[in-house]
């Protein structure tokens, strides 16, 4: 065994440590010590390689989750909420970071790193969600899952029988579809709605019980209409607001846009916010926003300056 026989697992082993943890920056930190690990141990290879990383990394995770325990936090009241909504089951996931699609696989299914998936599996206990991980997202038999975790297949079983009830209360009721045609639309709209200054379009775009989520922060808001309220004055550049640029992105197979604020007297547009959409067929059910931090791995420019939008209204 050699660094460059482990490179080549770098990718997929990143994917099960982000799955595990729910934090992009954190699963690179994993996949460093999981490398560490196996070269301390490359004197004996195994017959299997992919599976004895697969085995490393997991329990990789587990020794930083017992060491950084943590658990998703109770949702306060939204900022701003519609009348008569009930409020998500799911809880607040301050780590949750985005994945850029470009560093998918082509296999890996949408509904196994979508962010709605990444949330409810934080609401499992870490070896809980090994388990499933391992038995229901990789494949991985009974037998070969308690074989990685050191413990017996009547456990695996047992973990797995506990921990589906929990993963069913906290995903939607509605998984999403494949990419569509109605998916581009939306993004276009609402790119250009934003870069117009023109929140009267959003309406249209939004589900009555649309949320929005910002993590890290617990700040949140409720339906179409608080929405629309709260985020119309800034889309329209009022205030200390300025003239937004948009360009399009996709995370954890989803649709997303990268917003950039050039300021009042500022000559150039920064990175500001990342809004990831989850759609309800051509409408959109939900909306996490995230800082700029990630903008670099999924190749958006720092900054750039110009008149219009080569995206929206082309």
């Amino acid at each position: 065994m050699n660094a460059e026989e482990l490179e080549r697992h770098r990718r997929e082993l990143h994917v099960h440590c982000y799955r595990l943890l729910g934090s992009y920056h954190e699963a690179e930190d994993l996949v460093q010590e999981t490398f560490l690990r196996a070269w301390r141990k490359r004197e004996t290879p195994p017959d299997n390689l992919k599976a004895w990383l697969y085995k490393i990394a997991t329990n990789a995770c587990l020794d930083f989750l017992r060491a950084n325990p943590r658990r998703p936090e109770p949702r306060e009241a939204p900022i701003a909420a519609d009348e008569g909504l009930s409020w998500p089951v799911s809880a607040h996931v301050p780590w949750l970071q985005p994945y850029p699609d470009h560093l998918l696989n082509a296999v890996i299914e949408r509904e196994t790193i979508e962010l709605a998936f990444l949330v409810a599996i934080q609401h499992l206990p870490a070896r809980q969600r090994a388990v499933v991980i391992l038995r229901d997202v990789l494949g991985w038999s009974a037998a070969e899952t308690a074989e990685a975790l050191d413990t017996t297949v009547t456990a695996v079983k047992s973990a797995l029988q506990r921990a589906r009830p929990v993963l069913k209360e906290h995903l939607p009721a509605q998984r999403m579809n494949a990419a569509s045609a109605d998916e581009l639309a939306v993004v276009r709209t609402y790119i250009r709605a934003l870069e117009e200054g023109d929140p009267a379009v959003l309406p249209a775009l939004l589900k009555a019980d649309v949320w929005q989520t910002m993590p890290p922060a617990p700040l949140w808001i409720l339906g179409r209409d608080a929405f629309v309220s709260s985020w119309g004055p800034q889309m329209a550049g009022e205030g200390s607001w300025g003239d937004w640029r948009v360009l399009p992105a996709r995370v954890n197979r989803q649709p997303a846009i990268a917003a950039y604020l050039r300021r009042p007297g500022e000559e150039l547009f920064s990175p500001f916010w990342l809004g990831v959409f989850r759609m309800d067929g051509p409408l959109i059910s939900q909306i996490t926003t995230f800082g700029h931090e990630l903008f670099p791995d999924l190749h958006l420019p720092d900054s750039f300056s110009g008149a219009g939008s080569s995206y929206a209204h082309d």
